[in-house]
C-alpha cells in the first residue's frame, strides 16, 4: 500500500501585494493567516522589521498589517512576510512625483483615445469599409495576406499592450470565475494555424488549477496531442498567473465544431465553452466573394442585416469591366446548360454557400437554405446496412475494442479498412466474426497505434468510425523517502512508476523544477525508475519536493544540516625552555578544512623559526629555537566553523648560577598550575603523555608509582623515559582502568622530591535505554527514554533522536542541537506509517551509540465525536440511546463506544457498563426513577477517546405515556389466504407505554390455546398456529387497552383445502364422432370458489385415460373427434386454488361409436411433361478486374432434365484447365479464376446443353495491373446521347 502524501498548505489566507507609491507618501501592506495565534515576521532584503517611527506593525487575531511613513527612494525594494513554513514575497515601487503625473496623464488620454474609437466603429458600422475603398475593391489580395478566417486567431496570439502598474483594472473584463481570461471562439482556413488562450490567476489557490480541454462534450484532447495539437503551460511568478494555451497546427475541416475549457482547484471549477470554424481554402480571386457577402447592420455586427445582391452585382461588373476576358466569359455563360442548383446547393459545404448564390443569382438565399435544411433531414435509407456504426469510440490502452455493424443480406462478405488500408487477419491482434447479420471486428490488447479511423465496406457503401485509444493514468509504484543530509553532499530522490518511458513532473513546494545553466537539478531515467539529483546539497535546497504523474503524486522532505566538525586531538599547553621546539598539534574531522593561527589575538605568519603545515587532518604550528617573547596564548581556528582550540605557551627560564657539587632534585610543575596536586584530563582511546621537568645533581633517578604499585614497563603500553632534565611517563591507548592518582619520586644523594598527578580518563557516553512511546498524536509523538548508566565521565548535555519508517532503513535526525530532556515530542510525521525512534546521548567528548529502536507505532489521531446522539426509548428505570458513527474516523480501526452518565448538577461521569461496545445503540438498565440525567458518548480507537458528544439536554427517568396503536401489515389488511397444515404466524407491530394489555378473540369468543399461541412483546404480538385446520377459519380481532384507553384491529383468516369430487355424470347422447356429457358440482368446494373441471376420455380396449378439457367452467360439455368403432367411458375431477379433487366422478354407461361403410375411387390425372430446355436467368457481367487476386464469374441457368455446363474462353473448352476451378450449385454456376494475369483477359462463354435444346452466355474480362483504374465505357446509347447534347 503506498504511504499517503503530506501536501503543503499555505499559511496565508490572503497575501500583501505589490504596490507604486510616491515619494512622501504612507504605504500599508495587509495579509491575513489561516490561524488566529501565527506568529508573524516582516522582513525587508531579509533583514527582519520592528516596529518603530519608520515601520509600524500592527496584529489583530489573524489580521497583520506593515505601514511604512514617509517613502523614500531607499524604501523601494523587496519585501517578505513569513508565517510558520509559509514564506511571501512582494515588492515597493516608488515613483517620483513628475513620473506619477505622467502617468496619470497617459491614462487619462488612453481613455478618450478609447471613446473615440468607439464613436468612430458607432458610426461606420452602417456601411462596409472595403466597399468605401475603390482601392481594395478592385484589386487582388496577395498570396501572403492573412485571410479573414485568420482574425480571431491574431487576436488571441497578441499580447495585450502593457499597461502602468498603477493603472486601474477594466471591470470590463474582470470574471466572476476562475478565468481571468477566457478562450474565445475563432476562424481559421484549412492549412493554417491558431491558438486559444486561457488565463487563471492562481493568487488565491491553495493548489495548482488543473486544466482539460475537450471536443463536444466528452472527448479529452490531451491524448490527442502530437502533431496537429499542442497543449502548452506558463507561469509568471510575479503575477502569480497561469496561461494555458491549445494550438491547432494545420488545421482540417474535421477540426471544426464546439470546443470546452475546464479548470479545476479544490473544490473550486469554472469552464468555457468556444467554437472553430475551419474553411476551405479558396484560390486568389478578383476579390473576396465571402468578405463582399458579409451582412451588415448600423452597429456594425456581421450577423445582422440582410444580403444587399444588387450591390454586389455591380461591384462585381466595375471589377471585372476592362478585364480582356469579360465579353468571352459572357458569351460562354449563355452557351452553358441549366444547372439544377438544389443538386449544386447539397452537395456543397456551408461555407460555400454564398458563393453559389451570387454565381447563379439567387436573391432569396434564407429562404432556400431553410427549405435546403429540410431537404437534407430526409436521408436515403442504406439498402446494405441495418445498424451503422457510432460516430467514434473510446477505449484504454490494454483493453479489448469490439466494433458491431447490422448486414442486411445475411451471406455478404464485409472488409474492415484501417486508415483506408484492408486489416489483414493475421494472429490474434484482428478477430473477424459473422454471427447470423451481424459482423464483428475485434481488436485486442488496443496499443496507441490502433487509435485511427475504421471504415467497414460492403459492396459499394460503407461506414466509417473513429477510435480513440486512451492511455491509463501512470501511478507511482515506489514512493519518495525523506533524506537529510550535510551540506555539500549529493542527493538522488528516487521514485518507481507504473510504466516504462512515462513523462514525470518534479516540483518543490509547488514550484515545479527545471534543469536550469548550472546543472543544479538532474533527471535522470532508468526503465520505470525516475531520480532528481541534486549536485552539492545548500541550506537553500531544504523543502519538500513532488513527483507528480497523470494519476498520482509522492511527497518527501529534504533536511541540509552543517556538516559538524569532530575535534580528535585538541591542542595542548607546553612549557619550553630557551633554544626548544615547541610544537602545537591538532586533528580534526575533515581534511579538506583550513585553519588559522593566532597569538594573543594576532594571526601568526610562517617565518624562518615558524612553520605552520597542513596535512590531511592533523594541523601543526611548530617554532624553533623559543624565545621569551614566544611565550602566550595560541589559537587555531577552523575556517567556516563558530568554535577555536587554545593552549598557553610557558617560556621556562634557565639560569646560570655557581651550583654547589652537588643538589638535591626538584620537580617543577609549573606548567600544571604551580601546585603539586594537579588534574590532567585524557579521551579514552588517546594517548597519555606526562613529561615533568625535573633538576638535580647528580642526575636523580625517578620511580612512577600508581597507588602502592611501581609502573614499570610490561605490556607494551606503557612506556617510561628519562632524559637530561625532563622524565617522561606514556600511556598507549588510555581506558577507564588508567583513571588514578600518579606519583613521580625522584632521588639522588643529596635528596629526594615527590609529586602527585592525578589522571583522568573520559569517554563517550554509553547509549540511553530504548526510547518509549507515551502517546501518539494525528502527525507526533511524545517519547520518553532514561539516561544512559554511564556518562563516560563528562555530564550529559543532552541527547540526539532520529525516526524512520518501519519499511525504510534510511534514519533521519530530528534535532541538530542536543535535548536536555528525556521527553521529546516528535512531529511532522504521516498519519497512518509505521515508525521507530532511537536516541543518542551527548557529552562533551562526544555522541555515544545508538539506543535500541523503540517498538513500531503508527501515529493516528482519535476520532471525531461520535454524531446525532439521541433518546430512542425510555422508561422508569432504562433508557435507549442511539447515535451515528462519527464522521472522521482517521486511519485508524475504531475499537469500540463507552457511554457515560451523571446527574445534573454533577461532573461525576459513572460508566454505564464495562469495556466498549461496537454497537451504535445501547440500553442503560437500574437507572433512578424520576431523576434528571445526562448522557453523553466517546468513540475509542487506538490514539484514544474522542471528544464526547452529550444530549442537549438532561432527561427525566420517567416512562411517558403512549396512547395505545396497533400497526396492521399491508398484506394483513385483506382475507389471510392459507393451506390447509400450513403454518400461519402473525406479527402484528403496536405503540403503547406502558405495555398495554393484549387481548386475542375470534369471532366475539376467546382462542384455544391448544390450537393458538399468542405470544407478547414490548413492541408487537405474534399469533402463531402450528398447522391449520378449516375451522380455523374466521375473523380474529387483537385488542390493546392501557388503563381506560384501547385500540382494536380485526384480521380475516380463510382455510382452503382440495375440493370433493363431482356428482352424477352421465352420458347424454351419442351422434357420429360425439359424445355429451353432464354432471353436478361437488357438494364441499374446499372453502373457496371451483375455478373449473378437468374432463377425461378413456378407450375400454386399453383404459389409457387422456385429457380433453383442463379448466372446465360448465357442468355439461361435448367430447368430440372420437375413434370410429371404439367404445368409451369419462371421468372428471373438480378444480379450485388448491388443486385437483382427490377423487374423480366416473361416468355410469359407456359411448360406442359406431361404424359407417362407403366406397373410395381414386382421381384420374394426365400425366404431365416437366421438361425444359436450358435458359439463362442470370447472364454473366463483364468485369475489370487486378492482376494477382482471384476472379470469379457467375450467372444462373434453368432447364429440365438438369442441363450440361461447359465454359469456354475465346471459344475454347476450358473444364480441363488447372487454373480454374468450375462450382454449381443450385443453378448458380461460378468460374473461379486463379490469381489472374494479364494473359487472362478475353471474353468467357458458358454453354447449358441438355434433351430439349442449348443456351450460350459470354462476357468480357479485364486484367488490369495493380493502382491502375479501369477505362470507362461508353455505350452507344450513351455517345448518341451527349452528340445531341452537343447539337
Amino acid at each position: 500500500m503506498p504511504e499517503p502524501v503530506k501536501k503543503t498548505v499555505s499559511a496565508f489566507a490572503k497575501k500583501p501585494k505589490t504596490q507604486v507609491a510616491e515619494e512622501g507618501a504612507t504605504v500599508v501592506f495587509e495579509t491575513e493567516t489561516e490561524k488566529p495565534d501565527a506568529k508573524v515576521r516582516w522582513q525587508c532584503n531579509t533583514k527582519d522589521l520592528v516596529s518603530d517611527d519608520k515601520y509600524v506593525i500592527k496584529a489583530d487575531g489573524n489580521k497583520h498589517s506593515l505601514t511604512i511613513q514617509a517613502v523614500t527612494k531607499e524604501d523601494g525594494t523587496a519585501y517578505a512576510v513569513i508565517a510558520g513554513g509559509s514564506k511571501v514575497k512582494f515588492d515597493l515601487k516608488v515613483k517620483e512625483k513628475e513620473v506619477m503625473e505622467e502617468v496619470k496623464l497617459e491614462l487619462k488620454e488612453k481613455v478618450k483615445e478609447e471613446v473615440k474609437e468607439k464613436k468612430e466603429e458607432a458610426q461606420g458600422g452602417a456601411g462596409d469599409p472595403a466597399a468605401s475603398d475603390p482601392a481594395a475593391t478592385c484589386t487582388v489580395a496577395p498570396a501572403e495576406a492573412p485571410s479573414p478566417a485568420e482574425t480571431p486567431a491574431a487576436a488571441d496570439t497578441t499580447p495585450a499592450a502593457p499597461q502602468p502598474e498603477s493603472q486601474a483594472p477594466d471591470m470590463k473584463t474582470d470574471l466572476t470565475g476562475l478565468f481571468t481570461e477566457k478562450p474565445q471562439s475563432g476562424e481559421v482556413t484549412v492549412g493554417e494555424n491558431i491558438n486559444f488562450v486561457a488565463k487563471v490567476n492562481a493568487a488565491s489557490l491553495l493548489k495548482k488549477p488543473t486544466i482539460k480541454w475537450f471536443k463536444g462534450k466528452w472527448m479529452d484532447l490531451a491524448s490527442k496531442s502530437g502533431k496537429n495539437l499542442q497543449l502548452k503551460e506558463l507561469y509568471d511568478r510575479n503575477s502569480k498567473v497561469y496561461t494555458f494555451e491549445m494550438q491547432i497546427i494545420a488545421a482540417k475541416p474535421s477540426f471544426a465544431g464546439a470546443y470546452r475549457c475546464e479548470v479545476s482547484s479544490r473544490d473550486k471549477f469554472d469552464s468555457c465553452n468556444f467554437d472553430l470554424t475551419v474553411h476551405e481554402a479558396r484560390a486568389v480571386e478578383g476579390f473576396d466573394i465571402r468578405a463582399a457577402f458579409r451582412r451588415t447592420s448600423m452597429d456594425g455586427s456581421e450577423e445582422a442585416g440582410e444580403l444587399d445582391f444588387s450591390a454586389l452585382l455591380k461591384k462585381r461588373d466595375s471589377c471585372f469591366k476592362g478585364s480582356p476576358g469579360h465579353r468571352a466569359s459572357k458569351s460562354q455563360v449563355k452557351n452553358e446548360p441549366d444547372e439544377d442548383v438544389w443538386e449544386i446547393l447539397q452537395k456543397a459545404p456551408a461555407s460555400e454557400y454564398e458563393k453559389i448564390a451570387f454565381q447563379y443569382g439567387i436573391t432569396d438565399l434564407r429562404g432556400m437554405l431553410k427549405r435546403l435544411k429540410k431537404m437534407k433531414k430526409e436521408e436515403k435509407k442504406s439498402e446494405v446496412f441495418l445498424k451503422k456504426l457510432d460516430p467514434a469510440y473510446q477505449v484504454e490502452k490494454g483493453h479489448k475494442m469490439k466494433l458491431c455493424i447490422d448486414v442486411a443480406n445475411e451471406d455478404v462478405d464485409v472488409k474492415w479498412l484501417k486508415n483506408g488500408q484492408e486489416i489483414q487477419s493475421t494472429g490474434s491482434k484482428y478477430i473477424f466474426e459473422s454471427v447470423g447479420n451481424k459482423r464483428y471486428l475485434t481488436i485486442n490488447h488496443c496499443s496507441l497505434s490502433d487509435d485511427a479511423t475504421y471504415t467497414c465496406v460492403v459492396g459499394d457503401e460503407k461506414c466509417t468510425t473513429e477510435l480513440f485509444v486512451k492511455e491509463p493514468p501512470v501511478t507511482i509504484t515506489s514512493h519518495l523517502e525523506d533524506q537529510m543530509v550535510m551540506k555539500g553532499e549529493r542527493v538522488e530522490l528516487e521514485c518507481e512508476v507504473s510504466e516504462e518511458g512515462a513523462t514525470v513532473k518534479w516540483e518543490k513546494d509547488g514550484v515545479e523544477l527545471t534543469r536550469d545553466e548550472s546543472f543544479k537539478y538532474r533527471f535522470k531515467k532508468d526503465g520505470r525508475k525516475h531520480v532528481l539529483i541534486i549536485n552539492e546539497a545548500t541550506k537553500e535546497d531544504c523543502g519538500h519536493y513532488t513527483v507528480k504523474t497523470n494519476g498520482g503524486e509522492s511527497m518527501s522532505e529534504l533536511m541540509v544540516s552543517e556538516k559538524e566538525l569532530e575535534v580528535y586531538q585538541n591542542i595542548a599547553d607546553l612549557t619550553v625552555k630557551a633554544k626548544d621546539e615547541a610544537v602545537f598539534k591538532c586533528e580534526v574531522s575533515d581534511e579538506t578544512v583550513k585553519g588559522i593561527w593566532y597569538k594573543n589575538g594576532v594571526e601568526v605568519k610562517a617565518d624562518a623559526r615558524t612553520n605552520i603545515t597542513h596535512i590531511g587532518r592533523i594541523h601543526k604550528l611548530t617554532i624553533d629555537d623559543v624565545k621569551p617573547e614566544d611565550q602566550g596564548d595560541y589559537t587555531f581556528v577552523p575556517e567556516g566553523y563558530a568554535f577555536n582550540l587554545s593552549a598557553k605557551l610557558n617560556f621556562l627560564e634557565v639560569k646560570i648560577d655557581y651550583v654547589p657539587r652537588q643538589d638535591p632534585p626538584k620537580i617543577h610543575l609549573d606548567c600544571m598550575g604551580h601546585t603539586a596536586d594537579s588534574t590532567i584530563m585524557v579521551v579514552a582511546g588517546n594517548k597519555l603523555r606526562l613529561d615533568v621537568p625535573i633538576t638535580g645533581d647528580p642526575a636523580p633517578t625517578v620511580v612512577w608509582t600508581k597507588g602502592e604499585k611501581v609502573m614499570t614497563e610490561g605490556d607494551g603500553r606503557l612506556h617510561v623515559e628519562s632524559t637530561k632534565g625532563h622524565c617522561i611517563f606514556t600511556i598507549e591507548g588510555a581506558d577507564k582502568q588508567d583513571e588514578g592518582l600518579y606519583s613521580v619520586i625522584v632521588r639522588n644523594p643529596a635528596g629526594e622530591d615527590k609529586a602527585d598527578i592525578n589522571v583522568k580518563v573520559v569517554d563517550a557516553p554509553d547509549p540511553p535505554s530504548a526510547p518509549r512511546i507515551l502517546s501518539v498524536g494525528e502527525d507526533s509523538c511524545v517519547v520518553q527514554w532514561d539516561p544512559p548508566k554511564s556518562d563516560g565521565g563528562n555530564p550529559i548535555i543532552g541527547y540526539v533522536l532520529e525516526r524512520k519508517k518501519k519499511k525504510s532503513y534510511r534514519w533521519m535526525r530530528l534535532n541538530f542541537d542536543p535535548y536536555t530532556d528525556t521527553t521529546y515530542e516528535a512531529k511532522r510525521m504521516i498519519e497512518g506509517v509505521e515508525y521507530e525512534m532511537r536516541v543518542y546521548a551527548v557529552n562533551a567528548i562526544g555522541m555515544s551509540c545508538h539506543s535500541a529502536a523503540s517498538q513500531p507505532f503508527i501515529p493516528v489521531a482519535p476520532t471525531s465525536e461520535p454524531i446525532g446522539l439521541c433518546v430512542d426509548d425510555i422508561s422508569d428505570t432504562t433508557i435507549s440511546l442511539k447515535w451515528r458513527t462519527p464522521e472522521h474516523l482517521g486511519s485508524s480501526e475504531l475499537d469500540g463506544y463507552g457511554v457515560e452518565y451523571c446527574k445534573e448538577g454533577s461532573d461525576e461521569w459513572v460508566p454505564a457498563f464495562e469495556g466498549l461496545t461496537e454497537r451504535t445503540s445501547v440500553i442503560i438498565r437500574d437507572l433512578p426513577t424520576g431523576e434528571k440525567m445526562q448522557f453523553r458518548v466517546r468513540a475509542y480507537n487506538m490514539a484514544g477517546p474522542s471528544a464526547p458528544t452529550s444530549l442537549a439536554q438532561a432527561v427525566t427517568i420517567r416512562e411517558i405515556m403512549q396512547k395505545p396503536k396497533i400497526w396492521i401489515p399491508r398484506n394483513l389488511r385483506q382475507t389471510l389466504i392459507k393451506k390447509v397444515e400450513e403454518t400461519i404466524n402473525l406479527v402484528i407491530p403496536f405503540q403503547g407505554k406502558p405495555r398495554p394489555v393484549i387481548t386475542w378473540s375470534k369471532d366475539g369468543e376467546y382462542l384455544n390455546p391448544k390450537q393458538v399461541s399468542v405470544r407478547n412483546s414490548d413492541t408487537d404480538t405474534i399469533l402463531f398456529i402450528r398447522k391449520s385446520e378449516r375451522k380455523d377459519s374466521g375473523k380474529y380481532e387483537v385488542k390493546l387497552q392501557i388503563e381506560n384507553v384501547e385500540d382494536t384491529a380485526s384480521i380475516s383468516i380463510q382455510i382452503v383445502d382440495l375440493p370433493g369430487s363431482p356428482e352424477k355424470l352421465k352420458i347424454m347422447d351419442v351422434w357420429g364422432f360425439n359424445v355429451a356429457l353432464e354432471w353436478k358440482p361437488p357438494k364441499d368446494n374446499g372453502n373457496c370458489e371451483i375455478t373449473g373441471y378437468m374432463v377425461q376420455k378413456a378407450d375400454k380396449k386399453t383404459m389409457e385415460w387422456y385429457t380433453v378439457y383442463e379448466l372446465y367452467r360448465r357442468t355439461n360439455c361435448v367430447v368430440a373427434d372420437l375413434i370410429m368403432g371404439n367404445e368409451y367411458i369419462f371421468r372428471i375431477y373438480a378444480v379450485n386454488m388448491v388443486g385437483l379433487s382427490l377423487e374423480p366422478c366416473f361416468s355410469a354407461d359407456s359411448a360406442y361409436i359406431q361404424k359407417t361403410g362407403f366406397e373410395y375411387k381414386p382421381p384420374t390425372y394426365k400425366e404431365h411433361d416437366f421438361s425444359e430446355a436450358p435458359k439463362f436467368t442470370h447472364p454473366l457481367v463483364s468485369r475489370s478486374v487486378i492482376a494477382g487476386y482471384n476472379a470469379t464469374l457467375s450467372c444462373s441457368v434453368r432447364g429440365i432434365p438438369k442441363p450440361k455446363v461447359t465454359w469456354y474462353k475465346n471459344k475454347m473448352d476450358i473444364s480441363n484447365e488447372a487454373k480454374y476451378r468450375m462450382f454449381s450449385k443450385q443453378g448458380v454456376l461460378t468460374l473461379e479464376i486463379r490469381k489472374p494475369c494479364s494473359f487472362d483477359g478475353g471474353v468467357y462463354m458458358c454453354k447449358a446443353v441438355n434433351a430439349s435444346g442449348e443456351d450460350v452466355v459470354e462476357c468480357k474480362l479485364e486484367i488490369r495491373p495493380p493502382g491502375t483504374f479501369p477505362q470507362a465505357q461508353i455505350t452507344k446509347e450513351e455517345r448518341d446521347k451527349q452528340m445531341n447534347k452537343a447539337d
